[in-house]
């Protein structure tokens, strides 16, 4: 297993981004893909966006009182967005040449709203961003390719892991890899009744040390062995978790660093509440495990802890 005095981890960050919302609903444009939305969600909006406001505050808190940079902005009214939430899906942060952002093309109409300049022009006061990567012009294509949520990467390895789905498109995986010399590890995934999982993070978390998957997702043996097979020689220790686990939002989850260097790993409640303890003892191994109370965000959003968080891997100015 690889050890902090031979390894320089690039994986984890202390500073994050999240988007507070004003308007926070369950979204049609997105529930067709999205089967971790609940339609049977009864509640009035009034009450969802109220109940969301709540969780999303004692998100926050509890993050901060562990020593997380949280740079939060608020949603906007107008336009209406109900997903702002997430603001994984649509930008990501790399060091990459003193400091690169991309920005995704989204298949749902109302989430490519989400996209703000005004918010890369806010971070450009903090951090030092050299280059914007703008890939959403292959919406007129619709070829999609949805953020971290999408990409789950190895930042140490410069793998980029991803199931294909309407969400995630092939073609753009090969240009984000050619443009920031990563190598795709590629596979489908579908959930119980064999539908594609929509995004990558719900089923797999990659840790410093660790590497959290469903591997009952994927139903390809080479593909599910060519999964297997890069996390070990990565040195990850591989915790399993079953569809039952990720239905409960066990694999939405993301590793941190603490402004004291400490490993924290994030999630839901009801993530936390799904594992068991062996696979407690052994992330527990590795990282402090936080979680919060996010029932109405899963269950309206069809997101949990790791969507909400847009990791900030930029260097202070």
């Amino acid at each position: 297993m690889a050890n902090d005095s031979i390894h320089n981890f690039q994986q984890t960050t202390s500073h994050i981004l999240m988007i507070r919302p004003v308007r926070f609903a369950f979204n049609e444009q997105t529930a067709e893909s999205n089967a971790f939305q609940d339609a049977t969600a009864t509640e009035d909006p009034e009450t969802v966006q109220s109940k969301a406001l709540r969780e999303f505050d004692m998100m926050v808190d509890n993050l901060r009182g562990f020593g997380i940079d949280v740079t939060i902005i608020e949603d906007t009214p107008d336009p209406h967005t109900p997903d702002a939430i997430f603001p994984n899906n649509w930008i990501s942060f790399h060091q990459t040449g003193n400091g690169t952002v991309y920005l995704y093309p989204m298949q749902a109409h109302n989430r490519r709203l989400e996209r703000r300049m005004d918010i890369i022009e806010m971070l450009k006061r903090r951090y030092h961003i050299s280059q914007i990567v703008d890939l959403s012009h292959f919406e007129s294509e619709d070829k999609f390719l949805e953020g971290t949520g999408s990409l789950v990467l190895d930042r140490d390895y410069r793998i980029a892991y991803a199931c294909l789905s309407p969400r995630t498109h092939e073609e753009l995986l090969k240009e984000f890899a050619q443009k920031m010399d990563y190598r795709v590890v590629s596979f489908h995934a579908t959930d119980e009744h064999n539908k594609p999982i929509y995004h990558t993070n719900v089923i797999m978390c990659i840790g410093e040390q660790f590497a959290v998957i469903c591997l009952e997702c994927i139903q390809d043996e080479k593909e599910r062995y060519h999964v297997r097979k890069t996390l070990e020689e990565t040195n990850k220790e591989i915790i399993e978790l079953s569809i039952e686990q990720v239905n409960r939002f066990a694999g939405n989850m993301l590793q941190l660093r603490t402004r004291k260097g400490e490993r924290l790993l994030v999630m839901s409640s009801q993530a936390y509440q799904a594992l068991l303890p062996d696979q407690l003892r052994r992330l527990e191994k590795y990282t402090q495990i936080t979680y919060t109370n996010l029932n109405t965000i899963e269950r309206n959003g069809g997101g949990s802890a790791r969507c909400m968080i847009a990791e900030v891997h930029l260097a202070p100015l």
